[in-house]
């Protein structure tokens, strides 16, 4: 397509959606999951803007380690220099555009591209170019790889932003930085690894609808009973309407399903995870000297079941990322948490990783199926508008001031959708 003439206006950026009035206190309409519009107005304003996961420093652990990862659909490189610096790169060169990094993962002090021969630092620096005479022969031209303005890393885990100004990462994570406190504490040497490799699974469906499921406890008796009836799993107990577990608004569009007062009740350790201390007994014993007393309570309690805005769900043993492509396509990266210096436990968490959500893995197939078949629904006429209203009438403010529902409300879905219309509207 040529380009508009010198000195031609742009053409003029469709007028935004009415989020104020696709966005009810109960309702959402279902043009929010199939809009093109709507789609490139969220990534200006969410994932281009806010704070979104990226990676963990254990998956560039050696210096000059770097490994390819998204933003949504920009392609990131993420990379440790010598001296332990981490950063977030836009895989794109200054000079025509083309990829710098195509493999998936490695160990370089630099990037070099195919096209000219232009190269870079693995901190998005100029190195050089051949034939400098061509462009006056004084100097390196002041060009770089473009860098993500602001990193943040917590507890391991790595966000960036594209804003240069806005929230710290603190601010951004709020709560839900306790939830990724457990499972931090999981390990006895106080530290995750994502060490196990990623799966990667295709949706045909919108981004939203894999967020809003994450902590979505209505659906898993229906949607999962065929897994939970031949694991002879108790999970399923887990989400119904006797269930003690609790779905809580931890505000900034983080949620989670609180299974912790149910496995309280129960009180046996590792019993969330379907196991005994007697079967891992050297993890078990290296939970105590770490912890002390408090390792009967995390051995009870096991890991959160959060998730944080926009795109890092983190399911007690395992940790996916969702990265929107289209309206109506996403991939959602997944891989088995590693808990550093517990090996006993390590394995088995990558067996259970590989049996729900490996590739013939039940948990995920199921629930994709249901995110492909909501988006081949909210393409339907009629009724315009999605019900989210389940639990409004029964929620409750805990002692830290939060919103909690029943384990089969949809209370962090309202809570989503009330950060979200935040978002899209302000400025506007």
């Amino acid at each position: 397509m040529p380009s508009a003439p010198t000195g031609a206006a742009r053409a003029p950026r469709p007028p935004a959606a009415p989020y104020d009035e696709l966005i009810r206190p109960r309702q959402v309409h279902g043009s929010l999951y199939n809009s093109p519009e709507i789609f490139a107005d969220e990534l200006e304003r969410i994932w281009y803007r806010t704070w979104v996961y990226v990676g963990h420093v254990s998956e560039i652990a050696e210096p000059n380690d770097y490994v390819r990862k998204s933003i949504g659909p920009q392609d990131v490189i993420m990379t440790r220099t010598a001296d332990g610096e981490v950063h977030l790169l836009l895989n794109r060169c200054a000079h025509r555009g083309n990829l710098v990094c195509e493999a998936r993962s490695g160990n370089s002090s630099s990037f070099r591209c195919p096209y000219h021969g232009w190269t870079y630092r693995n901190d998005g620096r100029m190195l050089g170019y051949p034939f400098p005479q061509g462009y006056g022969g004084r100097g390196k031209l002041d060009l770089g790889l473009g860098r993500v303005p602001r990193v943040g890393v917590y507890r391991g885990f790595v966000f960036g932003s594209l804003a240069p100004d806005g929230p710290t990462l603190d601010e951004h994570l709020g709560e839900a930085r306790g939830e990724i406190d457990r499972l931090v504490r999981l390990s006895p040497d106080g530290e995750v690894e994502l060490s196990a490799g990623f799966l990667q699974h295709r949706a045909k469906a919108n981004w939203k609808l894999l967020a809003e499921n994450e902590t979505d406890g209505y659906h898993p008796q229906f949607v999962h009973a065929s897994i939970f009836s031949v694991a002879e799993s108790g999970i399923g107990a887990l989400y119904g309407e006797k269930s003690t577990a609790v779905t809580r608004d931890l505000g900034g569009g983080h949620s989670e399903n609180d299974l912790r007062p149910e496995f309280r009740r129960l009180g046996v350790p590792l019993g969330w995870f379907g196991t005994t201390e007697e079967k891992v007994p050297r993890y078990a014993a290296r939970m105590r000297e770490t912890y002390g007393s408090d390792a009967h309570d995390i051995l009870v309690e096991g890991g959160p079941h959060v998730m944080i805005f926009p795109n890092l769900f983190i399911a007690e043993i395992q940790l996916f990322t969702i990265q929107p492509l289209a309206a109506d396509l996403t991939v959602q990266h997944v891989t088995a948490v590693q808990l550093k210096g517990a090996p006993e436990m390590n394995k088995r968490m990558l067996q259970q990783c590989i049996g729900s959500v490996g590739p013939a893995g039940m948990l995920l197939a199921d629930d994709t199926e249901m995110y492909e078949r909501n988006q081949a629904g909210v393409a339907e006429l009629r009724p315009e508008w999605l019900d989210i209203r389940r639990g409004a009438e029964r929620e409750y403010t805990d002692e830290r001031g939060l919103t909690v529902g029943g384990a089969t409300d949809e209370t962090g879905m309202r809570g989503f959708w009330t950060h979200y219309r935040r978002l899209m509207t302000e400025g506007r």
